[in-house]
């Protein structure tokens, strides 16, 4: 992916530097001695992401047995320093992260505006292991990247694209950097159902859906469009900047979005898949949605609740 010439966003707050890395932060030691190694953590956040399950609930789980866990949420939640920073990052990975925001900011507002509607697009706060994730908890890196609807932000500890590529086997080499995108633009779809008054609506059928089979059924149609509306950002960068896409860029985010599939994580973590416990959907149906939204363009492609077939 060429990303030179992307506009830099602003909306960005750095908290890399707030203690999280090095062992700091998080409270939970890193290899032995106790505790959980980063590694642990992400795999305990993607089954329970995969099956459902609040990864808060593993982790702690998983901390009692381990003997760590030292640190009371609410300790973790106060540890922030002076060292964050708003603005453009200056580091690579910052910089990259940073433009591919500017441009999802930017076609957005251009298909809104389309529409006679206007767009105010999300800030992403960047952090290592644990931050404050305001209204939403604390924002874990075992979680991967969420987006936090009341405060319209995207948590999102860089570490998590490392995991991808080499725990996952999401993509590879100079492709990882479109993997980046894919995965920033699906967090960015979020923001837009929620402009769009989608998410309240999907919560307020969860709370009334009969079963946990059913409220998951519904949150799975809300990831899918995501990825379709990723697609779509990528269908509008491509017609705005011919060439951005290099060989293997869209192969690479097909494979990652096969990797994180339901029925991917599931099978490796417990050798089964439960189609009742999906929460993103299955390999196939994330590849075919991202697709749907990068081959059409259109939001109106990307309405997966009302496809007869996902």
């Amino acid at each position: 992916m060429r990303y030179d010439d992307f506009r830099r966003s602003g909306d960005i707050e750095d908290r890399r530097d707030d203690g999280g890395g090095g062992g700091g932060g998080f409270g939970l030691p890193i290899g032995g001695g106790g505790g959980l190694g980063i590694g642990t953590i992400i795999v305990l956040g993607l089954i329970g992401w995969a099956v459902g399950i609040d990864p808060r609930v593993l982790i702690g789980g998983a901390e009692i047995l381990s003997g760590g866990g030292s640190q009371s949420p609410s300790t973790q939640s106060d540890r922030r320093t002076s060292s964050a920073r708003s603005g453009v990052p200056t580091d690579e990975m910052g910089s990259m992260i940073s433009g591919i925001l500017g441009e999802i900011d930017d076609r957005w507002t251009e298909i809104f505006q389309a529409s006679g509607q206007t767009y105010h697009g999300p800030r992403i706060v960047l952090f290592r292991n644990a931050t404050n994730g305001g209204r939403c908890g604390m924002a874990q890196s075992a979680m991967g990247p969420f987006y936090c609807p009341p405060d319209q932000q995207i948590f999102l500890d860089t570490g998590f694209f490392r995991e991808v590529e080499t725990r996952f086997h999401g993509c590879q080499g100079s492709a990882c950097k479109f993997t980046a995108a894919y995965i920033i633009a699906h967090e960015a779809g979020h923001h837009i159902q929620n402009l769009l008054g989608i998410l309240p609506k999907v919560t307020r059928l969860q709370q009334q859906a009969g079963s946990k089979a059913e409220s998951n059924a519904l949150q799975v149609k809300v990831e899918l469009q995501a990825d379709c509306l990723s697609g779509v950002w990528v269908n509008r960068e491509e017609k705005k900047r011919p060439g951005f896409i290099e060989a293997g860029d869209i192969d690479g985010a097909l494979r990652t979005a096969s990797a994180i599939g339901d029925d991917t994580l599931q099978r490796q973590s417990t050798g089964r898949v439960v189609p009742d416990s999906f929460t993103h959907g299955s390999a196939e149906q994330r590849k075919r949605w991202f697709m749907t939204g990068y081959q059409q363009g259109t939001l109106k492609a990307c309405n997966t609740f009302e496809a007869s077939n996902l």
